[in-house]
């Protein structure tokens, strides 16, 4: 699996702004099916910094409906990786 194709893109919420401030944790969403390992790879070469942990969960697809169609959501993976101390990813705000 190719390092830049495990993480897709970070969660940036309210909760996940409270997480980086308070315990150097970030938040992305990630390839179904990346073990902790590849995850830390990814973060490690990609940003240039030291990773301690990561924490992963998967979350079910949920059902929409929009008007008379239905359908599912896709099956998504978070990663929560902690860094080490004074380390730091740099990510823009500008969307």
């Amino acid at each position: 699996m190719d390092i830049r194709n495990i993480i897709k893109r970070p969660i940036i919420t309210e909760k996940a702004a409270v997480l980086k401030e308070k315990s150097n944790k970030y938040t992305f969403v990630v390839d179904k099916d990346a073990n902790k390992f590849q995850i830390k790879q990814a973060v490690e070469s990609l940003f240039g910094v030291k990773v301690k942990n990561v924490h992963t969960s998967i979350y079910a697809g949920k059902s929409k409906r929009v008007g008379a169609r239905s359908g599912y959501k896709s099956d998504w993976k978070k990663a929560i990786v902690k860094l080490g101390d004074g380390q730091e990813i740099q990510m823009s705000d500008e969307a």
